[in-house]
This record gives structure tokens, C-alpha cells and sequence, in this order.
């Protein structure tokens, strides 16, 4: 079981930094400089954690609820 968890965890964790690398190259080939990259590059890691922890959320309620 705690494996699972920590796969789960590590597999959220090297999608984020791909969505935010991906996000920060998107950024400087439109031109960002390199802070302002870097920050829309924080704000898609932040935003894919936070989605994935509302999935989890949502996922624990229902199962709270079916179980």
C-alpha cells in the first residue's frame, strides 16, 4: 500500500516538472525573458499539484462514501 501511495506521489511529481518545463520553453520561445518563464513555469507546477490533490480529495470522498 505504501508503495503505491509513493509511486503515485513521485509519478505527480515528474508530470508536474514536465508540464512546467514544457510550460517555461513554451514561455521563452514566445519571447519571455528567463524570470518571467520561470514564473509561468512555477504557476503550471503549482496548478498541476493543486489539481492533482483535488482529484485526491475528490477520489477519497467518494470512496468514504462507497465504502
Amino acid at each position: 500500500m505504501l508503495a503505491t501511495v509513493v509511486i503515485a506521489i513521485v509519478l505527480v511529481t515528474v508530470i508536474a516538472l514536465l508540464i512546467a518545463a514544457g510550460a517555461a520553453k513554451l514561455a521563452r520561445l514566445d519571447g519571455a525573458t528567463y524570470p518571467a518563464a520561470l514564473t509561468r513555469a512555477a504557476a503550471a507546477f503549482a496548478t498541476v499539484l493543486t489539481l492533482a490533490a483535488a482529484v485526491t480529495a475528490a477520489l477519497a470522498a467518494l470512496a468514504a462514501l462507497l465504502g
